[in-house]
């Protein structure tokens, strides 16, 4: 996402004139969230120096000696939970969403699975023409909504979860299949805002929309 990332990490990439982290710290707070924990490795001080004396919610900050990846970040990160006895959400840095999460752990527990995704309906980036059969286009329609889920990035997991999460590597291409087989993991589909960031057209589109839609603050 250079060139926003050429001096911070992704998280601190601002939209609206905001760090991406204090919307989700933020929301989390909101929902009584108390303590945080930051996994982080590339421009890691920049974060620990934004983040530092953070009371709501309270914050630590754990650096990653080499890149572990998404699952392997989301492993390390579990190490910095203070209570390891109880389910606790994770999300990863480069999205923006506003969605009840006691709707979202009320879900959860009535699955009873051991890790719990939130899901967003896929908004494609192309316009869609609508054409018949016989080839007379009637319109066009501008990123669309499609009738297909994606992970979101915000999960809840129970703490045995934790153990199944690779020391390095990605989470989606093995604890996830491995889980989906045996049955344990859920879907929570989102009644609420997503977006991901991962583009500098992204942090434009949502730069935009968040005052529009929350008057530059996160719900």
């Amino acid at each position: 996402m250079r060139p926003y990332t050429d001096t911070r990490p992704k998280a601190m990439v601002e939209v609206a004139g905001r760090p991406i982290i204090d919307y989700q710290l933020e929301w989390l707070a909101r929902h009584g969230v108390e303590h945080v924990v930051v996994s982080c490795g590339y421009k890691a001080e920049v974060l620990r120096e934004h983040l530092s004396g953070r009371t709501d919610p309270e914050v630590s900050i754990l650096v990653e000696d080499e890149p572990l990846g998404r699952g392997g970040a989301l492993r390390f990160a579990s190490s910095g939970l203070r209570d390891t006895e109880s389910p606790y959400f994770a999300l990863n840095g480069d999205i923006l969403t506003w969605f009840p999460l006691d709707e979202f752990t009320a879900y959860h527990r009535e699955k009873g699975g051991l890790i719990t995704l939130a899901l967003a309906q896929y908004r494609t980036s192309w316009g869609i023409v609508d054409v018949t059969d016989s080839g007379l286009i009637e319109g066009f329609t501008q990123s669309p909504l499609l009738p297909f889920w994606i992970n979101a990035g915000v999960y809840i997991f129970e703490p045995e979860a934790t153990e199944l999460l690779p020391v390095k590597g990605d989470h989606e291409s093995s604890t996830f299949p491995e889980l989906a087989k045996q049955g344990r993991l859920y879907g929570y589909r989102i009644d609420g805002f997503w977006r991901g960031v991962d583009t500098v057209k992204d942090v434009k589109e949502a730069s935009e929309q968040i005052p529009r839609l929350f008057g530059g603050a996160a719900q």
